[in-house]
């Protein structure tokens, strides 16, 4: 899960030699594609949560079923995203940040990626499958040779080696987007070489499994909806203040989804351990794993935090090359490295639900305090009241920290152990 956000951080990097509007560019551009292709994103969860049901129940040759109806929804909805997209981005693009330059730069990135969302679902339903079936080193070695192809396009054209153009933000969008579509091509040839006995593109999926992954699905996908477009919506709310503001913004969140994801690997496990023992009818095995699983995760980021409070120079200037805007940046990267901790916490939780079928209940709890207690005081915080950066950066750390804490009372309630998936 590591190498997962390396996509991000190789066009940061790489980026942020161009500038400050073009960081704040690739920062903006980068989480309106999220907030863009969020909503089918949520078919990993609903593939993951059927397909480790069904490898707990023994029921083998039907494992790949929900990972055909995954497949066959991405490809009905992904067209109509990147259409409205194409359409609506110019003009909407401007209510976000106001500086010409990361206009100019942050339309093109975005309208490059965008085309790539119909292999970045697939990507996802296959994440789901692999997950659920024990299989993730499939999903790993993948990442890999997808993470190193990124690397070189960005290095190729981004600043036009080996005769490419130099395309500045643009090639880094373009080195994306081909390198999440070779990642669907070997999605495609694992699967018809591991999955096809498992029901993989063995005909289309009957009715009854692509309701049942609707249900399980869209409110995941609700989810990451609002959740990345709360991200956009901080990005806005940040760039009020500043443009360096911004600019540190996108390396400090980068930074954390880098530092976290290792906590995301830890909760596909559990979602993944969660419904394969569901799926045995032990309800009280599915529990302790998810408490597990947090505990191995809370040590896990603990240490990975340590850099960030005791040293966040040596992460923040790989990235920041302006001294006001690493001046910025230091103090909320400190907070990062104190606060990350509990936050491992929450997403394993959160995973855990997700496995068990609990999704409506983590969609409602993640919209609500992202939308009601934390954006909204954010806003008055920063753009209104003047206090910047910081205080928005310790608003974030209480509102993950509050919502771990629901997570944690779900998970101990046990009302997940009734859900039929």
């Amino acid at each position: 899960m590591i190498s997962q956000n390396v996509l991000n951080l190789v066009d940061t990097a790489m980026v942020g030699t161009l500038g400050n509007a073009a960081l704040a560019a690739v920062g903006i551009g980068g989480f309106v594609v999220f907030m863009c292709q969020a909503f089918i994103l949520g078919v990993s969860t609903g593939v993951q949560a059927m397909a480790s049901r069904r490898k707990g129940a023994g029921r083998i040759s039907e494992m790949a079923v929900p990972l055909n109806a995954g497949l066959l929804l991405v490809l009905i909805v992904s067209p109509f995203i990147t259409w409205i997209v194409l359409v609506f981005l110019p003009d909407v693009y401007p209510f976000l940040n106001t500086d010409p330059e990361v206009i100019e730069q942050g339309v093109p990135y975005v309208q490059v990626r965008i085309f790539a969302v119909v292999f970045v679902g697939m990507n996802f339903a296959f994440r789901g499958y692999w997950s659920a079936i024990d299989l993730t080193r499939l999903y790993m070695k993948t990442l890999i040779i997808m993470h190193s192809l990124n690397i070189l396009l960005n290095y190729i054209l981004i600043f036009g080696k080996l005769g490419a153009p130099a395309l500045g933000v643009t090639g880094a969008g373009l080195a994306t987007s081909i390198a999440t579509g070779v990642g669907t091509a070997i999605y495609f040839i694992l699967a018809v070489r591991r999955a096809r006995a498992h029901g993989f593109l063995e005909g289309l999926p009957p009715i009854n499994e692509i309701k049942t992954l609707i249900r399980l699905s869209t409110p995941t996908g609700i989810q990451q909806t609002f959740f990345a477009s709360g991200f956009v919506a901080l990005y806005w709310i940040i760039g009020r203040v500043g443009t360096p503001e911004l600019a540190a913004a996108n390396v400090l969140i980068n930074i954390t989804l880098v530092a976290i994801l290792p906590c995301l690997g830890f909760g596909i496990a559990a979602a993944t351990l969660v419904g394969q023992a569901l799926g045995r009818n032990d309800s009280n095995d599915a529990e302790q794993w998810g408490w597990d699983v947090a505990k191995v995760a809370l040590c896990v980021i603990f240490v990975i935090g340590i850099p960030m409070w005791m040293a966040p120079d040596l992460l923040l200037k790989g990235f920041i090359h302006d001294p006001d805007t690493l001046e910025i940046a230091r103090i909320p990267m400190r907070l990062v490295g104190l606060l990350i901790a509990v936050d491992a916490i929450g997403l394993v939780l959160m995973h855990a639900l997700l496995g068990a079928g609990d999704s409506k209940r983590v969609m409602v709890v993640s919209i609500t305090v992202q939308w009601i207690l934390f954006l909204p005081v954010a806003y008055l915080a920063g753009p209104i009241l003047g206090y910047g950066l910081l205080v928005i950066w310790v608003l974030q750390g209480i509102y993950r920290a509050v919502q771990a804490g629901i997570f944690a009372q779900f998970w101990r309630r046990r009302e997940w152990a009734s859900i039929q998936v």
